[in-house]
């Protein structure tokens, strides 16, 4: 859309639409708001913009899944693009990522698995960011692992090859417009629509996806808009404690897009994973530096590093546990690689995951990635 056409001026019958007629705001109002948002100061002013955020909260008309996938198109487009469509063209490429704010600050799951996953054979390339509401975000856990994270777009297709299974691709180096809004959303005392799309607006527009919702109520609502985004393959799933992640302390939530059609389910870890229960206070995170030392100890098959599990507390069931961590990066390991159409089954996603970790799989994965994403910013001279 021209910008002549994304001015303040025209902004406000959008404003006032959303403030006084919500039920009446359509995808097609979501999506020019959101062109004027992504615009600009000269398409709505600061007032306009934390108003408009605001409103939409406030009515519910955020959480419509026409509404989520129209505001997901609109930041796909504005941002930076890559292309994979050359990249493993015989395998489905997936990402595994939450929407943060479930407020359980659990280790570094998503990032984790998805290497397990690529270690085992998936496709894996991830979209994420710093933390904002947890401890350690995905890149803070991948930058104290000593990987580059600047790569410039245009080299993705030299990390992610036929022996390089794993990438990651910094989020805020690809959603531009989001910088301009980000004073904006810091005034807020909420959390916003744009809290919630960044699993929906990766921009290398993934095949398959396991996303942990934070909210029961959130489940359909990304499912659906999944579909409507055309996505072929994916496992929306949230902890019955309000994780947004497959829970090893009991039942998760389970919405599977598969062929159009979207089923809800709950898995257990023991029942569809073959694998213990553990208590959340088991699987809490730390620092993004203690992260990665108890995910390379993982990686290694070496024994839980002492300098993060003391023996004073291994027998004290409230705090964290090296095997618990292990089980919780399988079980949502398994889920990418069922996902991939790597494992038919939850438990035989268990097994490969498993394989993965315990044969070197999943370091060699990590290690590609950070050799690959050095030569690329070493060869782009940043």
């Amino acid at each position: 859309m021209s910008t002549d056409l994304l001015t303040q001026e025209l902004f406000k019958p959008l404003l006032k639409k959303i403030v006084s007629e919500p039920s009446a705001f359509t995808a097609q109002d979501a999506t020019l708001a959101f062109e004027h948002l992504a615009s600009g100061p000269t398409g709505a002013s600061e007032a306009q913009v934390g108003s408009f955020l605001t409103a939409l909260t406030l009515s519910g008309v955020d959480q419509r899944p026409d509404i989520v996938a129209a505001c997901a198109k609109v930041m796909r487009k504005y941002a930076v693009q890559v292309d994979i469509a050359g990249l493993h063209q015989e395998e489905t490429v997936v990402d595994i990522v939450g929407t943060g704010g479930d407020g359980h600050d659990t280790f570094n799951v998503s990032t984790s698995a998805g290497i397990v996953a690529a270690g085992a054979g998936a496709v894996v390339c991830k979209h994420g960011n710093r933390a904002s509401t947890s401890t350690s975000g995905s890149a803070d856990l991948l930058l104290s692992l000593s990987c580059p994270l600047t790569f410039p777009p245009g080299t993705l297709s030299q990390i992610l090859t036929p022996s390089s299974k794993f990438a990651f691709l910094f989020a805020s180096l690809y959603h531009p417009s989001l910088g301009q809004l980000a004073p904006i959303r810091k005034t807020l005392p909420f959390r916003t629509i744009y809290n919630v799309l960044g699993p929906l607006v990766n921009p290398a527009r993934p095949q398959g996806m396991v996303i942990g919702v934070h909210s029961y109520k959130l489940g359909m609502v990304f499912a659906q808009a999944l579909k409507d985004l055309g996505m072929k393959r994916a496992l929306v799933v949230c902890g019955k404690e309000g994780l947004d992640e497959i829970s090893p302390a009991g039942e998760t939530w389970v919405w599977s897009l598969e062929n159009d059609l979207i089923t809800e389910q709950t898995l257990h870890p023991t029942t569809d994973f073959g694998l213990p229960t553990h208590p959340l206070s088991t699987v809490r995170g730390g620092p993004s530096d203690q992260n990665a030392v108890v995910l390379l100890a993982l990686l290694s098959d070496s024994p839980a590093p002492p300098s993060v599990f003391s023996p004073s507390t291994a027998s004290d069931s409230s705090s964290p546990s090296y095997d618990a961590i292990r089980d919780f990066i399988l079980i949502n390991a398994s889920a990418t690689l069922v996902v991939a159409g790597k494992a038919q089954t939850f438990k035989q996603g268990v097994e490969l995951a498993r394989k993965s970790m315990n044969e070197g799989g999943a370091l060699k994965a990590l290690d590609e990635f950070r050799k690959r994403a050095g030569l690329a910013v070493e060869n782009a001279g940043l």
